[in-house]
């Protein structure tokens, strides 16, 4: 039906027909669309369209929610459609085909009970034409392109549909209807516009606004999908590689994560310097990417292992508590007086301070004095932690400082091993037999040791193996050597020598008595058995049965006597357990056998060409060392023999160059030497070095060249020049010592040795009598058996004598008796007074 407006012209068309209230959805015109409906009311509506010419008028909800709508919860345009296909379902709903025809706006609602019936009037379209139209048309269709490809719900025939369309309403309406992003609002405002351009503008502002969307949510998208698929991949990767592993019959990887998660957690608490953590920061970086199996891994890991166990600032509580030091270090040692002195001045200094760089102390001394053994009561009185590194026989310079990481099986430096091993940072560090060190193509080890002893560089000591600066300076080092002669000079400078001379015998008989029997007793399971091994017969031991320096062989010595004591105990059977058991001197022989050693005494007569002079080994301390000459014809012939060294060899030709020179003095002819060949020979065959024996060759030349005998209770040591000065000489104390113990009354010394006699123990300088000269005369004079010196050698000069431990200056012309002359100046303590102990434990 049509109606005329005023002007008679057709106006809209008006029709009833059933309205279908819509959720969430919007039907254009040319849209097919395929709804579900429920609602009783909707079902009718759709009944009565499909009575009638199945037209129905499609209009949207304002409110989806609104189960039962009223007329104003409709919006009032809408979409004239035709039902193309109703199907019923089971559960009651309709499933329904509609298109949309054209849009119509609702004038009223005639019917509202069963369904909406409304009468509707059609919405003209206004056709649009000319260049803007189709330059927008073309713009939309552009835009709707890049929003099918950014969109990949909207399927490609819509696309090649939209591009076929050239009306500007129908265009609209195609491509609206395939944008399922554009809210419902949007969608109803485009519905309502009439006119076909505005709603080309309006539907490409809302295609730009979300191609602009997508095309943020496609950014995202993809750097969500990489990162996706890069932790999926490497999920699957090592998923693959646990399976294979534990086909394999391993689950390092696991273990690998456990084993970086512990370095993490130790590196959160162990206190390193900045350099140390900053290392193992970035080695740790470099673990996590690497795969556990691999090589590289193991020697990363190792490396970070080091880093860690190192006691960077772990120190251990000192003791600063003197009178305790004393206790101990006396508990475990007799006498080294000098020794336990520089501890106590050591331990006093830090105890004012607070602070002090570790001192380097070298003990210098023969085998089996205690060097080792004091190290470790250093440690024991210092409360620090005890660490030795033996350096016999080390020849490589990467024992000192380590390998470098490139090299396979690299490894630290000892030292930085044997810190980690002791785990703190400030030990008592002996580094033992330092003098026994040697050189070859892999460097000096002695140079290596130059930075770790110094104390002005050892705080950034530098280990190759870690290849960063550690601290040295809190460590307290000790060496020890057998000689000066084996540490060069460099490295001595750098520490603080301290020389241990041999035990006296008195000496080794306390330390026997109070340190060796007990320990031996308790090691050979004696401690039940009433044993007792008397003075005289550890006196035979040290006599007969050891020659040495120390007391290493005396505690062996000891050791066996107690192996024999448990083995006659266990034989006699458990009762015999209570019966004492004494061990005099008369009874060693039946525990040691024959005597080793027979003692050095003095000889039972004077003999001629003998003379008796005093040596100091490394092994045996001081000896009395014997001097033969013997004279026949020949042609001037000097044979030197007796094991001797280079030195030795060229001492007996100046002592004999001595000799000829006074040839005119004893009373020989000037031609004296080309007639007779001399034959010099020190008995026993032991490797005798040193210049002392100068004077006791010239002495035994001269008696064997003018038939004089030597005195037999008499012995010297010094060096001899070519014009008869007599030199000094070391080792004075072990040398006195030695003729203490031979019974020698009359010990001939250089004079410049004065000094070293503050050292030598009172007892000994009250039994000998010392002579100190300056010339070869004065000793001939001495030691020979001369009725009359004067005679030969002319008026006595100035002497200088220590009898009964005082020094007594005789001047020419004076008494045997003479006094001590008052004016002279004092070097050894106790001169003029009566003399006080010179050594720890000699009285």
């Amino acid at each position: 039906m049509f109606f005329k407006t005023d002007d008679g012209k057709p106006g809209p068309k008006k029709r009833s027909v059933p309205l279908l209230p819509l959720r969430d959805i919007i039907v254009f015109p040319h849209m097919v669309s395929q709804l579900f409906v429920g609602r009783e009311r909707s079902i009718n509506a759709l009944d009565a369209a499909m009575a009638r010419d199945k037209d129905i008028f499609l209009a949207a909800q304002k409110n989806a929610k609104t189960n039962e709508p009223t007329p104003d919860d409709i919006f009032q345009v809408g979409t004239l459609g035709t039902i193309m296909q109703l199907l019923r379902l089971p559960d009651g709903t309709v499933k329904v085909l509609v298109e949309g025809k054209r849009r119509a706006r609702v004038k009223r609602f005639p019917q509202t009970e069963e369904y909406f019936l409304v009468e509707v009037e059609e919405v003209a379209e206004q056709s649009a034409k000319g260049v803007e139209v189709e330059a927008l048309m073309r713009s939309v269709q552009a835009a709707f392109e890049m929003y099918v490809k950014l969109n990949k719900k909207v399927q490609p025939e819509v696309l090649m549909s939209a591009q076929t369309i050239d009306d500007a309403a129908r265009l609209s309406d195609t491509i609206v209807a395939n944008l399922p992003t554009i809210k419902l609002t949007d969608r109803q405002a485009l519905l309502e516009m009439e006119d076909a351009v505005k709603r080309l503008e309006r539907l490409h502002e809302l295609m730009q606004a979300e191609i602009e969307i997508l095309q943020v949510e496609k950014k995202i998208r993809s750097r969500v999908k990489k990162q996706m698929e890069k932790t999926q991949k490497e999920y699957y990767l090592n998923e693959q590689m646990q399976a294979i592993q534990k086909e394999l019959g391993g689950g390092d990887r696991d273990e690998f994560k456990n084993e970086i998660q512990e370095v993490e957690e130790q590196l959160k608490t162990k206190r390193m310097s900045k350099e140390a953590t900053a290392k193992v920061k970035k080695e740790l970086k470099k673990l996590k990417m690497m795969h556990p199996t691999s090589a590289e891994a193991t020697v990363v890991r190792n490396y970070i292992d080091w880093i860690l166990g190192l006691p960077w600032y772990d120190k251990s509580e000192e003791n600063y508590d003197l009178k305790k030091a004393e206790e101990v270090l006396e508990e475990d040692h007799y006498g080294l007086k000098k020794i336990k002195e520089r501890i106590l001045e050591y331990l006093a200094v830090q105890a004012l301070t607070k602070k002090l760089k570790g001192p380097v102390l070298c003990l210098v001394g023969p085998p089996g004095v205690g060097k080792t053994s004091l190290a470790r009561s250093i440690a024991r009185a210092t409360g620090r932690k005890f660490q030795r590194l033996s350096l016999g026989g080390v020849r490589d310079e990467a024992e000192i400082r380590g390998h470098r990481r490139t090299y396979i099986g690299a490894l630290p430096g000892k030292l930085i091993q044997s810190l980690k091993k002791v785990g703190t940072n400030n030990p008592v560090f002996l580094l033992d037999e330092i003098d026994k060190m040697s050189t070859d193509f892999r460097g000096d080890p002695a140079a290596a040791l130059l930075e770790v002893l110094d104390p002005e560089q050892n705080h950034a000591f530098n280990d190759h193996y870690l290849d960063m600066d550690y601290d040295l300076s809190d460590v307290m080092f000790i060496t020890t050597a057998n000689t000066l002669s084996g540490i060069p000079v460099p490295l001595q400078d750098r520490m603080e020598i301290i020389q241990l001379s041999g035990y006296t015998e008195f000496e080794k008989m306390n330390i026997a008595v109070k340190y060796l029997v007990p320990r031996q007793r308790k090691e050979c399971g004696l401690d039940e058995v009433p044993l007792t091994i008397s003075e005289n017969a550890i006196r035979t031991v040290i006599h007969h049965y050891t020659r040495e320096a120390g007391v290493r062989s005396l505690e062996r010595e000891i050791a066996s006597i107690c192996r024999k004591v448990a083995r006659s105990v266990v034989d006699a059977g458990e009762a015999s357990k209570g019966t004492p058991v004494e061990v005099a001197a008369k009874n060693v022989p039946q525990y040691l056998g024959v005597p080793k050693f027979r003692l050095n005494k003095k000889e039972e007569r004077d003999e001629v060409g003998l003379t008796n002079g005093l040596s100091v080994t490394n092994s045996g301390g001081g000896e009395l060392l014997a001097c033969e000459v013997a004279t026949v014809a020949g042609k001037g012939k000097l044979v030197i023999t007796g094991l001797l060294e280079k030195g030795m060899e060229e001492s007996a030709q100046a002592a004999m160059s001595y000799v000829r020179s006074r040839a005119g003095l004893l009373g020989l002819e000037p031609e004296f030497y080309q007639k007779l060949d001399v034959h010099v020979h020190f008995p026993e065959f032991i490797r005798k070095d040193g210049p002392s024996a100068g004077v006791t060759m010239a002495t035994s030349l001269a008696s064997a060249l003018i038939k004089v005998p030597v005195k037999r209770d008499l012995a010297m040591t010094g060096e001899l020049t070519l014009r008869g000065r007599v030199m000094a000489i070391g080792g004075l104390k072990e040398k006195l010592l030695a003729a203490h113990r031979a019974g020698i009354t009359t010990v001939i010394i250089p004079r410049e040795n004065r000094k070293d006699l503050r050292e030598v123990p009172r007892r000994v300088l009250k039994a000998t009598r010392i002579v100190l000269v300056e010339h070869a005369d004065e000793v001939l004079r001495e030691a020979l058996c001369l009725s009359d010196p004067d005679a030969l050698f002319g008026p006595a000069r100035e002497t200088w004598e220590y009898i009964d431990g005082e020094l007594v200056v005789r001047r020419p012309g004076a008494k045997r008796d003479g006094a001590a002359e008052p004016n002279t100046p004092s070097l050894v303590p106790g001169e003029g007074t009566p003399a006080v102990a010179v050594s720890s434990g000699n009285a």
